[in-house]
């Protein structure tokens, strides 16, 4: 299912969001500069590397903490392919615009970044001893998904599902595609855990730990109690808030 379009309209400017997908962006362009071997060392040393953590903990190298804390950051605007940074920032501006309306630009900011260091914290749970490099917005897009999904329940997400060749379109309530969503991350993360292989290519648990720091974290910080009532009128499916605003 590819989403295309939200039916919940803005009310602001998102220019927190709009920030965070250039600049994801154009690290990305600069990375597609890079021979191979400098991409691999640049994502030794700006993805996270759960190992890395473990050794210094357990080896007292408080010292180390500087080198390694930063990567909890840096490693959520680093991507590993054109489709990796695409569908992020795809997702991050269709849900990110109307999280960033209902909590406001910095605090938005401070949410982003600390449902990255969650999500990445998550996945340091159940790979502690991985030397896998994590680098992806994922994480803190799960959150911003989390957060999206607890304000605006029944808003329509019109999805795109491609039948052998036959596109089709459906308005799916964003309780059934992102429950549906989410469901999937928590199914791949258990059977990632419980594979032989448990150090895979994409951290499930990220997105899980993110999405639920969403959940938790969204209803304290947000500053306007929206309440959204969606409707179908004349073939059309509307979101209104109690500001007045509608599709």
């Amino acid at each position: 299912m590819i989403p295309l379009r939200d039916n919940v309209p803005g009310q602001n400017t998102p220019w927190v969001t709009w920030v965070l997908i250039s600049v994801n962006l154009l690290i990305f362009g600069y990375q597609t500069t890079m021979p191979q071997q400098e991409i691999v060392a640049f994502f030794n040393q700006y993805g996270f590397i759960p190992l890395d953590l473990s050794q210094t903990v357990s080896q007292g190298f408080t010292i180390h903490l500087m080198f390694v804390i930063p990567t909890l950051l840096s490693s959520l605007f680093v991507h590993g392919s054109w489709l990796h940074v695409v569908s992020n920032m795809w997702s991050l501006w269709l849900f990110g615009d109307n999280v960033e309306d209902s909590v406001g630009h910095f605090r938005f900011l401070l949410f982003y970044l600390a449902g990255g260091v969650t999500a990445s914290m998550a996945h340091y749970y159940f790979n502690a001893t991985s030397i896998l490099p994590t680098v992806g917005a994922s994480g803190a897009i799960a959150a911003v998904m989390g957060a999206y999904l607890l304000m605006f329940p029944l808003a329509r997400i019109r999805t795109l599902v491609p039948l052998l060749f036959i596109p089709l379109f459906f308005d799916i309530p964003a309780l059934v595609f992102i429950g549906f969503w989410f469901i999937t991350q928590v199914f791949s993360g258990v059977s990632s855990t419980l594979a032989s292989y448990p150090d895979g290519g994409v951290a499930w648990w990220a997105h899980v730990g993110g999405f639920i720091f969403g959940l938790l974290i969204i209803p304290l910080i947000r500053k306007k109690r929206w309440q959204y009532r969606c409707f179908y009128e004349n073939g059309h499916y509307h979101c209104q808030s109690d500001e007045g605003s509608n599709t």
